[in-house]
């Protein structure tokens, strides 16, 4: 089974039920509803610092678990399961694109 395949199926065991919502909000609340890499209050996501698949007596541990938006989680997720990290250049545009989606004011072009 791949990597990947095998991290969906640990993870989704855990994330299902009253438990991982009260374990889910309480991270929340003491990462301020924010990303902790990024800052971005948007596409929150709860994510485990140590792997389901490797430490699953830290499952419901509120200290194995960091709010991530859903780019920042997926960059982890990559390098979790066997992708190597992205490029510099390529990972210094996604978070500029990244950058303007979350701030479309600062991107508008002055045509006066």
């Amino acid at each position: 089974m791949s990597k990947r395949k095998e991290h969906i199926r640990h993870s989704a065991k855990v994330t299902r039920g009253p438990r991982w919502k009260a374990l889910r909000m309480q991270a929340l609340e003491r990462d301020e509803w924010r990303c902790v890499q990024c800052g971005t209050h948007k596409r929150l996501e709860c994510d485990h610092v140590l792997p389901v698949r490797t430490h699953p007596e830290l499952s419901y541990t509120l200290s194995n678990l960091k709010i991530l938006c859903g780019a920042c989680h997926a960059r982890k997720t990559r390098i979790e399961v066997g992708h190597k990290p992205l490029s510099k250049p390529r990972q210094e545009w996604r978070d500029l694109l990244q950058d303007m989606r979350r701030n479309p004011s600062s991107n508008e072009v002055n045509h006066a």
